[in-house]
Parts: structure tokens; sequence; C-alpha cells
């Protein structure tokens, strides 16, 4: 087969295509999302049938996938970081149902929070779902892991977590494809038609059928050849390196054979037996990996001497954010010399709407309506309109989690602020903000919830929104009374109607719900161009 140019996110779609993938359920949610837009732009998966539409989240995403296993087929389902928060319940869950069809969950983490409101590590998640985890630190490794996560899901019965990290996920390298591509499998259900029931006796019993796996992970992870301990002839410092930190380490020695003992680890559960071998030869370890200190801090329970160990925890690597080259080279009293220092004179710009944007106009008017009310008063959400913290509008005061803008309105409006207002995106909307909403209406809450519809999920890339054409009638049936469900057109000559519209609705005591609609202006540039080139391609012919 041939060798492809390829991120490490569709290293990992090309790895699922080939290993007999039926369906790929997501979220888009940077930086996993081009995973899902591999499959959706591939001949190949198209041909094949693979499933490949958007999730409404994470947790519907999860729980598909869930069920595609359950029939048999091999299922993937795509998140970042923070998007497994959202699918936890039924993650945690399925290390307990366990799989039929192969069921890999893969999980991409964003140290040092490039587009995310936290830095957090997946891997604490596969530990805590007691599941198998693996963690590749190169596109060709995720290519290959793909295909072995799956088998190891088939034989274990379990699902199986990939965790990647940002640099990763975005840079390109060289992947060289299997021969051939495997069929997928048939319709199979499991052989215990109780296996997914997890009413408290059966799940009793499914989890004890999961901690008595635990030895066999153990095992697999021993010997499964992703845990590699490379000798060394200096004994004075043992390194364990995970993941993509394994580059770093090597980068700074020009990839000759690093003088002290390395384990690298990239499968999970840490491989206990490896360690020990470790411990029993070298003074001290250092633990060089990306995200939290989850090697280092199991350390302490496996070794058999008071050892010191560096890493994250005592200083020695940075507690925060990524690793690099000359992070690593400092830990190990290297000199450093990757990359040059970004001139005093470059000044970063901070991100800005775009020029255009539809919401510009509803930022405007929203705070022309709060003008008598003062600042402190609006929740909001994450996507493009977050940008509406910064100046010149500092139009909103919160941005914690999806979905979190409407029911902290609602919270806010409990303890008896007034007004209190959500600002949250249509997709966002229908990711999580729907339930909030009903909450707000079983509680006849005093909130105005603007959902700024722009017709797409506009901050990953312009994704096929879950809420297009359908908000009002959502709106209507959770309850809300129709009179009060407000479409504006945000533009620049609507400025004065939007702003009484939104005061109007600030004066009513009850639930409120203004629609400010219009078209993203990158995807209304993308269809206008696109349109354009087919009507010069048919009069052509």
């Amino acid at each position: 087969m041939q060798k492809l140019l390829l991120l490490g996110d569709e290293a990992i779609a090309q790895g699922a295509i080939d290993a007999g993938l039926s369906g790929i359920y997501a979220y888009p949610g940077t930086p996993s999302t081009e995973i899902t837009e591999y499959v959706q732009s591939s001949k190949k998966a198209q041909e094949l049938n693979i499933r490949s539409e958007w999730s409404a989240n994470e947790k519907t995403a999860m729980e598909a996938a869930i069920g595609m296993s359950y029939a048999g087929k091999r299922a993937m389902v795509c998140m970042k970081h923070v998007g497994l928060n959202v699918a936890a319940d039924a993650f945690v869950n399925s290390g307990i149902t366990g799989a039929n069809g192969g069921l890999v969950v893969v999980s991409a983490d964003d140290p040092s929070m490039h587009s995310s409101q936290n830095e957090q590590d997946s891997r604490f998640y596969g530990k805590f779902a007691l599941i198998p985890t693996l963690e590749p630190h190169d596109q060709q490794q995720a290519y290959d892991m793909v295909h072995y996560a799956f088998d190891i899901s088939e034989q274990l019965g379990t699902p199986v977590l990939i965790r990647i990290v940002t640099r990763l996920a975005h840079s390109r390298s060289a992947v060289q494809r299997k021969e051939t591509i495997r069929q997928q499998n048939k319709i199979t259900l499991p052989s215990d038609l109780s296996q997914y029931i997890l009413l408290p006796a059966m799940a009793r019993k499914r989890y004890r059928t999961l901690i008595n796996k635990q030895d066999r992970f153990l095992e697999l992870s021993e010997t499964g050849g992703y845990n590699t301990y490379h000798e060394g002839s200096d004994k004075s410092l043992g390194i364990i390196v995970s993941g993509l930190a394994y580059n770093y380490l090597m980068e700074n020695y020009g990839y000759r054979k690093v003088p002290y003992p390395v384990l690298q680890v990239g499968q999970y559960p840490v491989p206990e037996a490896l360690v020990r071998k470790m411990d029993e030869e070298v003074d001290e370890f250092m633990v060089i990996e990306e995200g939290f200190p989850f090697i280092e801090e199991q350390l302490k329970g496996l070794l058999s001497k008071n050892i010191t160990v560096k890493g994250r925890l005592d200083g020695s690597l940075p507690r925060t954010g990524e690793l690099n080259p000359n992070i690593v080279a400092k830990a190990l009293g290297l000199e450093s010399g990757y990359g040059d220092p970004v001139p005093s004179l470059a000044v970063s710009r901070p991100p800005e709407l775009c020029k255009g944007c539809p919401h510009i106009d509803t930022y405007n008017a929203l705070n022309k309506a709060m003008e008598e009310y003062g600042q402190g008063k609006v929740f909001s959400d994450i996507g493009c309109y977050t940008l509406g913290a910064l100046p010149p509008f500092q139009s909103i005061n919160s941005c914690v989690d999806m979905g979190a803008s409407v029911t902290m309105a609602k919270g806010a409006a409990d303890a008896g602020m007034h007004p209190s207002i959500a600002v949250i995106g249509d997709s966002t909307f229908t990711h999580s903000g729907m339930t909030g909403l009903l909450d707000a209406v079983n509680d006849n809450s005093n909130v105005v919830i603007m959902i700024l519809d722009n017709a797409t999920v506009a901050m990953t890339g312009g994704q096929h929104s879950s809420a297009l054409n359908r908000l009002e009638s959502i709106c209507k049936g959770i309850g809300v009374e129709e009179d009060h469900i407000r479409v504006l057109s945000p533009l620049p000559k609507n400025l004065e109607e939007n702003t009484n519209a939104i005061r109007e609705e600030l004066g009513y005591e009850g639930v409120s719900v203004i629609i400010p609609r219009r078209e993203c202006i990158k995807t209304l540039s993308r269809r206008m161009k696109t349109k354009a080139k087919k009507k010069k391609k048919e009069s052509t012919q």
C-alpha cells in the first residue's frame, strides 16, 4: 500500500477505515475534528458506506458507538478532552458493559489550552474506567494502534481508549498503510443478551468480570509491543517517557542512542514489571510525559526503595503546559538550542470576530439594551461568540462549559438577579443547552436566552449544526411561550429595532428566547464560491 502524508488525526481516521470501521461518531472539537472530517471526505469510506455524520454531542456519540458495537460492528467515537467529560457517564459504564464489536474511543487532549478552557489528561479517564489505554508517539504509530485497538477490543471484550495531544493531532508525517483493508464485521449480537443491562444485580456481575480482566490488560501492556525497554550504559538515571514526549527526548540526542535506560510507554496500565526492572538498575528516575504527572504519581506505589523521581511534580519539568525539546533538554542538564526566541517587536494579536460576523451586530444591540442595567449580567458559552468577552464588546461575563450559559443564567435569576441573560450558539444549544432551557421553563425563571443562530458549527470549521431550521420548534416544544420566541436579523441597519426587541424581553417576567439569525460570513463565502464554480462548470459543458 502507498505511503500517505497525514496529520495525526488523519492517520487515526485512515487506520480506522483500513481496520474495518463501520461507523464513526463525534461532535466537532479541536484538536479532534479532523478525524471525522477525514472519514467524511474519504471516497473509500463512502464506498464502504461507513456512517460518519456529526452527533448532537459527545454523550450521544458515545452511546451510538456502544450501540453499533452491541450489533457486532466496529465503531469509533472521537472527541476533545473536555468532550470526554460530557460522554463520561456512558464512557465509564462501557467498561462494565464491555464491547461486542470493536469499540475505540479517541480523546484529543490540548496541553497549553490552545483552544480549550482547561488542561486535562484523558489517561486518568482510561484508568478510572479500568480499560486499556494507548498513547502513540507519532503518526505511524497512531495508524497502527487503531488496528491493534480494534483487535484487542474484540479479543478482550472491552472498549479501548486512544489518547493523543494537539501537536500530534495537527502535525504531519509519512504513514505506511497496511497491505489489505479489513472487511467490516457482520451483525452479530452478544452471546449474553443481558451483557448491556446494568441493573444492579447484573452490573455487579459485569463489574466483577471487568475486575477479573485487569491482569490480562496488564499482561498485554507488558508484552503487546507498545511498551519498550531500551538498555543504557549509564545507570545514574532511568527515563520513563510516554507518547509524544518520546520525540522530544530523542531530538536531544539527534536520534542517537540515549546513554540512560529508557522505558518508552505507549500502552496502559503502566507496565509494572518493566518499571521494577528499571528500579533495580538505576539511581534515580525521570518521568517525561505530556499532560498531567500520570505515570509519575503511580510510581510511588511501584518502586521498592527510596529513590528520587524527577518530573512535573518536583519541578524538573513545568507543572503546566506543553513540553518541547528545550524543556526536556533543561531537565536533563543538556544545552538547549531548538528554535529562536520570539523577537520583542513581534506582538501577538488577540483573536477577534470576523469582519461581517453577525455576532457583532448582536452584541452591539445587546450592549445598547443593557446600558440602563449595567454590566455583569450576561452569561455566555463556548463558540465564536465567546470573543464577545474581549474589547470592543466586553458583553459577556462567563464561559465555563458547553450549555452552562443557560443554567448559570437560571441560577443567577433564582438568586434574584435581574436581568439574567444567556448567550449561546445554535449548535451549542442543541449540544447541551436544551435541558437547561427546560429547567427554566419548568421553574418559569426570569431569564432571557439569546440563541445566536449562524447556521453552522462555526468555531471548529463550519460543520453541520443540529439546530438548523428547527430552533423555534424546539423552543416551542420545550414550553417557551410562542409570543416570547423572537427572531431578529442582526444587521447594522436593524440596530434600533433589535435593541428595542431585546429591551422588551428584558422587561418580561418569565422565559424569553431571542434568536438573532444570520449565516456565518465564512460559510456563506464558501457556499457562494462553490455555487459559482458549479455554475461555471455547467456553463462550459
